[in-house]
């Protein structure tokens, strides 16, 4: 890692080997809960490359799946009053 005073203090500048491997600082990857073998997910953004975790990926993936669900009533909450109604009148 090469130090850099004009990058972020979240930032580090590492070099691409031979085999086109990277290194992970240490505090990156405890900060992610990264272990040796861990899945990480490489897309490339524009221009960009960005590393997450498969946790965080399937977080981003509920938070937006949240946003799409429509605001009313639970559907789960219908499906049990509608049963307990028909129990009630056998």
């Amino acid at each position: 890692m090469v130090d850099n005073p004009f990058m972020p203090t979240n930032s580090e500048t590492v070099k691409v080997s031979e085999m086109g491997r990277i290194v992970i600082a240490a505090a990156f990857r405890q900060e992610l809960g990264l272990c040796v073998g861990a899945d990480v997910i490489v897309e490339l953004e524009g221009g960009s490359l960005r590393l997450r975790t498969r946790r965080e990926r399937i977080r981003r993936a509920q938070r937006n799946l949240y946003q799409q669900v429509k605001r009313g009533p639970s559907l789960v909450d219908e499906l049990i009053a509608e049963r307990r109604a028909e129990a009630a009148r056998e």
